[in-house]
């Protein structure tokens, strides 16, 4: 929420000076305006470099050290979010089943719908390029080839073991990309309630698609 105005104050026969920037009391301005830039998204607010300056309570000047535009401020920010999202995957995968390619695929999956439902700001961000070039994120486009990757292995080894009702592996995986995409797209476009899914059922029918995909394509 934002501040209320301050009051205009009384009339004088000289203006008073404009305050002086605060100082600068962080230890690390760039993590400070990523943080400042993620809360701005998180609020639905417009994230912008002199936004972030100012709730960082720096001067306007201060974020070009660190980022020449509002582009490389917005690169920033959607790597450290892909980080948290890549984290929360990872913890799933790590607390799935070792054996069992087709229950990491699930928890995966699982992950990836909570993370977005809990971040929606921060899931259009990295999922959208109407807030910067995409291509121009070199360390977002490595992460997430590495999750195709990681995604494509966990098929494979699911295939290998003979769990997989056919071998059409690029399918599959492009299906199960749509599906988890699609779903939070719908959340955050606000799709569910014309479809009759209450609020507090939205992670429960998340699971509930994710269990129909996994049936559908095991043995």
């Amino acid at each position: 929420m934002q501040a209320s105005k301050p009051k205009r104050p009384a009339l004088r026969t000289r203006r008073a000076p404009p305050p002086s920037p605060k100082p600068y009391h962080h230890g690390d301005l760039r993590r400070v305006l990523i943080e400042a830039a993620l809360h701005l998204a998180a609020e639905g607010a417009e994230v912008s470099v002199r936004e972030a300056a100012r709730r960082a309570g720096v001067s306007p000047g201060a974020p070009f050290r660190h980022f020449s535009s509002r582009d490389a401020l917005m690169i920033a920010v959607a790597e450290e979010a892909q980080r948290r999202f890549r984290a929360e995957i990872e913890a799933a995968l790590a607390a799935a089943l070792p054996d069992d390619p087709l229950a990491q695929i699930r928890e995966l999956g699982l992950a990836y719908l909570r993370w977005a439902m809990k971040n929606p700001a921060h899931f259009e961000i990295i999922s959208t390029g109407r807030y910067f070039d995409h291509d121009a994120a070199g360390a977002l486009s490595k992460d997430n080839a590495e999750l195709i990757a990681r995604m494509a292995g966990l098929l494979g080894d699911a295939a290998a073991r003979g769990q997989l009702r056919h071998g059409d592996l690029k399918r599959t995986q492009i299906a199960a990309r749509a599906l988890v995409y699609g779903y939070a797209r719908m959340l955050i476009d606000g799709h569910f309630p014309r479809w009759g899914v209450a609020e507090d059922e939205v992670e429960a029918m998340a699971e509930g698609i994710l269990d129909l995909f996994i049936a559908g394509i095991a043995k």
